[in-house]
């Protein structure tokens, strides 16, 4: 088959998604000015100190160094089009077929759908201020990387940090490093832990490959998520857009990935409060203002929430509560066994009682040392 047949089975048109998102993500340039020079000069420091002190505190060694990239709005739109197609990839040909069948409609659907994810985009590149996607490839034009090396850039978005910065007067270099800890950790987590990287991926493609949607199921889904998003209302908590048209077999993948989810970013917000606290100027106001930022529909798991493949918040109120549960009953290496393999992650009725997954931990402990594993 031809390059041209594969993009004309293609069920989103990822140019006029791309096209689309620039334009309603704006253009706020800051290349021109001093402020964007001492963005990129500090980033690259911060992100360096982060991944030390992250390092220290977590016991998790990520390999080789991140590399922090300082991007514009349009620059966020570009690089996570394209870890969507990433993400996608399992239901591209399944639901081109279908386009395909369709002729002039399944055109249409194509380019609705480009519309309102290029819109989904645009509005989200408005709010984020750092991301770590393992999914993410290296910016246009970056030298090329192994797919070990394609998750090693660590973006910020440079725009809505000066914006942040400006409102609430916080201290440039502090309220840096403190967003540099908490995507660095993330980092951490899926570099430092060897087999986590492969085994939520495999999650991911096994909830995608058992998803059949129509494409006009999609549409509608992408445009009311838009609508409720230009209303201040968070549209993914229930599960994304792959909740709306998820089996019950996909479902039960579906919470295993937001367990996981819970439990990486409850331990990211808990490291970034501790460190906060001990490396960051005004960390506590910084707290304030970004969790009420959250609350009124912020960018936090911004893309994999879209899909469904992150939980809402209140299940990332769970996760914080449970990795700061373990650590009072356990002490700061108490989570480390929940590195150890996908066996000893917590369930979900473990995250709200962390003394029970403890229990289970130590038992499977014991058991190793007696040769029973």
């Amino acid at each position: 088959m031809s390059d041209g047949d594969d993009r004309a089975r293609d069920p989103v048109d990822w140019g006029a998604a791309r096209r689309v998102g620039r334009l309603v993500a704006g253009r706020v340039p800051i290349a021109e000015s001093y402020l964007g020079t001492s963005l990129v000069a500090d980033f690259r420091d911060v992100t360096r100190e982060a991944e030390e002190i992250v390092t220290d505190y977590t016991g998790l060694r990520a390999d080789g160094g991140a590399r922090a990239e300082v991007l514009d709005r349009a620059g966020w739109v570009d690089v996570n089009v394209e870890s969507m197609q990433r993400l996608l990839a399992p239901l591209v040909e399944r639901i081109g077929k279908r386009l395909e069948r369709r002729g002039v409609m399944g055109g249409v659907a194509r380019a609705a759908t480009a519309a309102e994810m290029g819109a989904l985009l645009g509005f989200l590149s408005q709010r984020v201020l750092g991301q770590y996607d393992l999914l993410v490839p290296d910016p246009v034009g970056a030298a090329p990387t192994d797919a070990a090396g394609s998750g090693d850039v660590v973006y910020f978005v440079g725009p809505n940090i000066l914006t942040i910065e400006k409102r609430f007067a916080f201290r440039p270099r502090d309220f840096r490093l403190w967003i540099a800890i908490h995507e660095v950790t993330h980092r951490a987590q899926f570099s430092g832990v060897t087999w986590l990287r492969d085994y939520y991926l495999s999650l991911v493609e096994r909830a995608l490959t058992l998803v059949e949607p129509d494409p006009w199921v999609v549409v509608r889904a992408l445009t009311n998520a838009a609508d409720e998003l230009r209303h201040g209302r968070n549209p993914f908590d229930q599960g994304g857009i792959i909740g709306l048209v998820a089996t019950p077999e996909q479902r039960g993948v579906l919470a295993q990935v937001q367990a996981l989810m819970s439990l990486l970013e409850g331990h990211g917000n808990v490291v970034m409060s501790e460190l906060g606290r001990r490396h960051v100027v005004g960390e506590e106001r910084m707290a304030r203002v970004l969790a009420a930022r959250r609350r009124r529909g912020g960018a936090t798991g911004h893309l994999h929430r879209v899909l469904g493949f992150e939980a809402k918040m209140r299940q990332y109120e769970v996760g914080e509560q449970f990795v700061r549960g373990v650590i009072r009953e356990a002490g700061p290496t108490g989570l480390d066994a929940a590195w150890r393999g996908p066996e000893w992650l917590p369930t979900v009725e473990e995250l709200a009682a962390p003394t029970a997954w403890l229990a289970r931990a130590d038992a499977r402990v014991l058991r190793g040392a007696a040769g029973g594993e």
